[in-house]
């Protein structure tokens, strides 16, 4: 389990092909305290740590995994959202976040405010999910409050420290992101289809 805070930024140094999967090696201040078989939320996706160099890991993610992320159009170079597993008995500063991402969307507006940002993202509504105003969104692994919600896009506001902290400065309009969306509003969601 995360709270989609984010702890550090990576960069991506190599990518490697094998059959379906991808080995995503990433340099990080995280990764000298890493161990193997630990999970780690990059851009809101729990992966596993596979192999570890000095100050790099390396995780693996699979063809489902490529499908439903971002993760697969990562470049060598790439910035990434790290955060490691929650700690039992610690605070949960942002909200519960499983690290399994619900869908992707697309990053539709960027505009500028006066000292934030706020960015709109659109989905495909064909997943069922939904947000609600002042609900949580997961974006890219960021724990963040919707504050424009409809039927197929949220809107965010983005503060300076999460600009500048996360890899939200990367992002433009076109751009792929992952979004997890809250999962006790998904649980809510599916009991009421049961009902209906």
């Amino acid at each position: 389990m995360f709270t989609g805070i984010i702890e550090g930024l990576g960069e991506v140094t190599k990518l490697q092909r094998e059959k379906d999967n991808l080995h995503i090696t990433v340099r990080s201040s995280l990764s000298s305290e890493l161990k193997i078989d630990q999970s780690l939320a990059h851009n809101g996706v729990c992966l596993t740590v596979v192999a570890l160099g000095e100050d790099t890991h390396t995780i693996t993610a699979i063809d489902e995994t490529l499908e439903k992320s971002n993760l697969g159009e990562l470049q060598t170079g790439s910035r990434i959202n790290l955060e490691r597993a929650t700690k039992i008995g610690s605070r949960l500063d942002g909200h519960i976040v499983q690290g399994h991402v619900d869908q992707t969307g697309t990053c539709t507006k960027v505009e500028e405010l006066e000292g934030s940002w706020m960015y709109t993202f659109a989905y495909d509504p064909g997943f069922d999910n939904i947000t609600i105003e002042k609900g949580s969104i997961t974006v890219n692994g960021v724990s963040l409050t919707v504050v424009g919600s409809k039927e197929n896009s949220f809107s965010v506001a983005i503060i300076p420290y999460t600009y500048e902290n996360t890899n939200f400065k990367q992002i433009r309009v076109g751009n792929t992101v992952n979004l997890e969306f809250d999962v006790i509003g998904k649980y809510v969601a599916r009991l009421l289809q049961k009902q209906a």
